[in-house]
């Protein structure tokens, strides 16, 4: 399984001594369906090329953007695009990754998607939340990849889970933690930690104003034995956001290095 780190351009020297692998999250996409490009050192190569839709002008051209970046993958030795997309399919970013798919795939080159746009990219590799708050973790990746037809057609889209719920939390919803104020609450709290098998995350409870809050957080070894499950099952890669991993980077990554199986 190939582990990558999403980062920004000013941010990849540093990203790049825990892991060799990055998606460089530099490229947007533009008026006239241009790709453009941000701050990207001229001498960076390899890794793959991350393009957003945020803010995106619609795309009246899927062939001219799809060749833009064909001839940036071919410049800079991308073996693969990864699709940030963030807005809800549409029929000008769904014709352009429908062109994009095939073109890819000639030029042996991977594509990494959102699930709602799998089905116009068949071949994709389809990335997978590993976010999750309720049942079994094991048992969501195994549904996923009995949906996808295999493990290798699915990526593990790692977000590191920092939740408050309020119990009973019937909704399943529960109030997004920063790192800081994670932080805080436990000192405030000092609570005693425990580790959730089937959801693979540590939680701890407490109660505030009459109300009893139960939290679910990641640490790098919850975040490792997510990764170790979907080895385990054949999934052809995992992504990381560097900012959500960078205060525990030489931990998450060090049994990774040379893209083994940690024991």
């Amino acid at each position: 399984m190939q582990i990558y780190l999403a980062v920004t351009p000013e941010a990849s020297q540093e990203a790049q001594a825990h892991c060799r692998n990055l998606a460089h999250v530099a490229y947007r996409i533009g008026p006239g369906s241009a790709l453009l490009r941000q701050s990207l050192l001229l001498q960076t190569k390899g890794g793959l090329l991350s393009v957003s839709d945020r803010d995106a002008a619609f795309i009246d051209s899927p062939e001219e953007l799809r060749d833009a970046v064909l001839r940036e993958c071919g410049r800079r030795g991308y073996p693969g695009v990864l699709l940030d997309f963030e807005e809800p399919p549409r029929r000008d970013r769904t014709a352009f990754v429908s062109v994009l798919a095939p073109a890819l795939s000639a030029s042996r080159r991977a594509l990494y998607l959102p699930e709602r746009y799998a089905g116009a990219a068949p071949g994709g590799i389809v990335l997978l939340c590993t976010a999750v708050s309720g049942g079994s973790f094991s048992e969501y990746l195994q549904e996923a990849v009995g949906r996808a037809g295999g493990a290798g057609r699915l990526a593990l889209d790692v977000q590191r889970l920092r939740m408050d719920f309020r119990l009973p939390a019937r909704s399943g919803e529960g109030e997004p933690l920063t790192g800081e104020a994670l932080e805080a609450l436990m000192e405030r709290e000092g609570p005693a930690v425990f580790f959730s098998q089937d959801l693979c995350a540590r939680y701890f409870t407490y109660s505030r104003d009459g109300e009893a809050h139960f939290v679910l957080f990641d640490d790098a070894d919850t975040l490792n034995q997510k990764l170790r499950l979907g080895a385990g099952m054949g999934f052809a890669a995992a992504f990381f956001m560097w900012p959500e991993v960078r205060d525990i980077a030489p931990r998450l990554f060090a049994p990774w290095r040379g893209n083994k199986k940690p024991p």
